[in-house]
């Protein structure tokens, strides 16, 4: 072969090497470009995939559908803990038991918030794996001298709970669930409007054809708090009677449930949307639901800390279910209060192993998912939306790697290493995830519960699903997204 053939061949042999580089770049980028901004989960799954989110999501519709407090929501967490085992931490302390590995337990404060622990074969002092979502949902309050009369119609007075557009809450049908303790020490339990065939309640709005001053308010304005009073009664007791009607509903509360006027003082009742969570869209691929920020997470933690019951972890693991979070997780049975230290501390002590500075290395040496909801991309409002930065339907599990509001306020910021961990465990056990913020810079914003449990030292990021409608009386979530999220979580547990 002459040179020039060989310069020729030499010459051809780079331009096809230039070219192959050229389409293996090329992948790289498509490849990077669809692990940042994936396709919808809903083509990468198959009929068993498909089966068990189905199933999933049959249960989490059965559980918001129900449980539509946090009283409730503790309730119905504590029956399905003991089904597989859970006893109470309280029970262990009494008869002065020792936890080992694989014993789970549980702690219940005031009935309204939950803890749940599954000993790990290593000492709890190297850290716990911790899933903290909250259980309170945006509603309204009955006050404590609720009840009054005007007009000939009968109404109870209420204070809204949570950040709401009180707007939205007007002429939906409403269901009240709640307590009444009474003096000799019984509570009373009720719910009235969830089953067919129940009276609903409602809060009225002024017609149309009246409002022409009322529509030149603000959307803050249209309606106003004091204006959130539910409307009860109008049938009177006798006619004529001063409070005809108002006495009349005291009779009937006298009659159904064994309380009168002054009890509503030692009284937990409020006002929720009627009616069941249900499957949305043509294709059933969303569910419609009231108060799935942050039900959704909570449902799928206390879900994945079930299915581990019968496994073997190294750290131990938590889930947490908070109340309160919606204004500020004040109070003793919020976040801000002292009960999961207080928890944590008898845990190390039932396991032989509390000191104070245990307690300070187990708060330290934690990972946590602060496991709340993101605000999903709607493409009616894509304004207000960041779209590289913004959750979508249909993707995923979300992590918020920071919270806060202009210039990341408040805010929580997870660190790089952390999240680069949670990545690798994540791509382990083939979860679906992604990234997001509340919204466009110096527009949204938000908080959650992280910052609270971030205080410790312990290593702490926002997860969850991503939600459309997020603080109305009915919000939109995807199953998918859903089931992703519930392995994810079990992923944690096991592997973190």
């Amino acid at each position: 072969m002459d040179d020039k053939n060989l310069t020729a061949q030499v010459s051809e042999l780079r331009e096809k090497l230039r070219a192959w580089k050229k389409i293996q770049l090329k992948k790289e980028i498509v490849e990077d470009e669809n692990m940042a901004k994936k396709f919808s989960v809903w083509s990468e799954y198959n009929d068993e995939d498909k089966k068990a989110m189905e199933n999933l999501a049959a249960g989490y519709i059965d559980f918001i559908s129900r449980c539509k407090t946090e009283r409730e929501s503790v309730a119905e967490t504590v029956k399905l803990a003991e089904e597989v085992g859970y006893q109470n931490l309280d029970d262990v302390i009494e008869k002065r038991l020792m936890l080992r590995p694989g014993d789970k337990v549980y702690s219940v404060c005031m009935k309204k918030t939950v803890a749940l622990f599954q000993i790990g074969t290593e000492p709890p002092e190297t850290g716990l794996n911790i899933l903290g979502a909250h259980i309170d949902t945006c509603r309204l309050d009955l006050k404590q001298n609720p009840l009054y009369e005007d007009g000939g119609l009968a109404y109870m007075d209420t204070h809204y709970y949570g950040g709401i557009k009180k707007y939205q809450w007007v002429t939906i049908p409403l269901a009240l669930h709640g307590v009444v303790a009474k003096r000799n020490g019984s509570v009373v339990d009720i719910v009235l409007g969830e089953e067919e065939g129940d009276p609903v309640f409602c809060v009225t709005d002024l017609l149309i054809h009246l409002s022409q001053e009322q529509m030149k308010k603000t959307a803050d304005k249209v309606i106003e708090g004091d204006k959130l009073d539910i409307l009860v009664g109008n049938y009177p007791l006798r006619e004529g009677n001063k409070e005809s009607v108002k006495r009349a509903i005291i009779r009937l509360l006298k009659e159904k449930y064994g309380i009168g006027e002054r009890d509503f003082h030692s009284a937990e009742l409020a006002l929720v949307p009627a009616g069941k969570a249900r499957e949305l869209g043509f294709d059933r691929s969303m569910i419609l639901g009231y108060g799935q920020d942050d039900r959704v997470c909570a449902y799928t933690s206390l879900v994945a800390m079930l299915e581990a019951a019968d496994k073997e972890f190294k750290r131990t693991a938590c889930c947490l279910l908070v109340d309160k979070e919606e204004i500020g997780s004040y109070g003793a049975t919020g976040m801000q209060s002292k009960f999961f230290e207080n928890v944590l501390a008898e845990l190390l002590n039932a396991c032989g192993q509390y000191s104070e500075l245990a307690l300070r290395r187990t708060l330290k040496n934690s990972f946590m998912l602060s496991s709340d909801v993101s605000s999903a991309f709607d493409a009616l409002y894509a304004q207000a939306y960041d779209k590289n930065n913004v959750a979508y339907l249909g993707k995923g599990m979300v992590f918020n790697k920071f919270t806060g509001a202009r210039g990341k306020s408040g805010s929580s910021d997870a660190n790089a290493e952390y999240v680069g961990k949670l990545r690798a465990v994540l791509d382990k056990n083939n979860v679906s995830y992604q990234f997001s913020e509340l919204g466009r810079v110096d527009l949204g914003g938000g908080g959650t519960i992280a910052h609270m449990m971030a205080k410790y030292g312990m290593e702490v990021i926002d997860s969850g699903v991503a939600v459309l409608s997020m603080h109305a009386p009915w919000e939109a979530t995807s199953k998918v997204d859903i089931y992703e999220t519930k392995k994810g979580y079990c992923a944690f547990l096991a592997d973190m």
